[in-house]
């Protein structure tokens, strides 16, 4: 799967990398700091997976995930914060799953993706 990862710091955008290139089967094709990038890049990377800061400045990730959900319905995204998992509602953006970025793992990577992924 080609994952796209979006955070405005860049500590944590090379942690998600890192979580992303040690899960089996996932590859990282492109890291951004914005959601303007954000939508950019999908536009020209065709990602499989976002994984989408939700804290970003000027577009918000729910906003950037609003705007790639309308140009790209095969991608599939991702929230990410540090609410907790039962205290942030993705519904209403269009975002398959919210992770809490103190969960982020491999494993919890994989098992998102099994459950938000289209069949292939």
């Amino acid at each position: 799967m080609k994952v796209l990862v979006v955070d405005d710091q860049d500590p944590f955008r090379r942690a998600m990398a890192a979580v992303v290139e040690a899960t089996d089967g996932f590859v990282v094709v492109g890291a951004v700091a914005s959601g303007e990038e954000s939508v950019e890049a999908v536009r020209n990377l065709q990602p499989d997976l976002v994984l989408m800061d939700v804290n970003l400045p000027v577009m918000s990730g729910v906003d950037a995930t609003r705007e790639i959900r309308g140009l790209s319905s095969s991608a599939v995204v991702v929230l990410l914060s540090t609410y907790d998992e039962d205290e942030f509602d993705q519904a209403d953006c269009g975002a398959a799953a919210y992770v809490s970025k103190a969960l982020f793992s491999p494993e919890r990577l994989q098992q998102v993706w099994q459950s938000a992924a289209p069949a292939h």
